[in-house]
């Protein structure tokens, strides 16, 4: 029993100075934007949810009155012109309510 005294954490290495803060800095940047990429993800499922159960319920988006529709001989061009402006009221009233929530 003369080797080495048992300890809990291994020895660490003197002259070894650690990571340097420039890739502590990369490792940060990596970590939020692998986040991001996660939160954005999360926020396309849930707008795809929603735009799939919209279409269930048999709201018309995109075939608004007022909505405009141009055909031609080998094109279709679609103008959703009431649903912008429709979704556009819907997500201010939705942002405003959030942040008096907020406050």
């Amino acid at each position: 029993m003369h080797g080495p005294p048992l300890t809990r954490y291994p020895q660490q290495n003197r002259s070894d100075p650690g990571p340097s803060i420039e890739s502590l800095h990369n490792q940060y940047r990596m970590t939020s934007i692998a986040r991001l990429l996660v939160k954005l993800g999360l926020l396309l499922i849930v707008a795809g949810g929603i735009v799939y159960l919209v279409g269930k319920l048999g709201i018309p988006l995109g075939r608004m009155p007022g909505d405009l529709t141009l055909r031609r001989k080998n094109v279709v061009v679609y103008f959703p012109l009431a649903t912008s402006i429709l979704l556009s009221i819907l997500l201010t009233l939705i942002f405003y309510l959030l942040s008096r929530f907020r406050r």
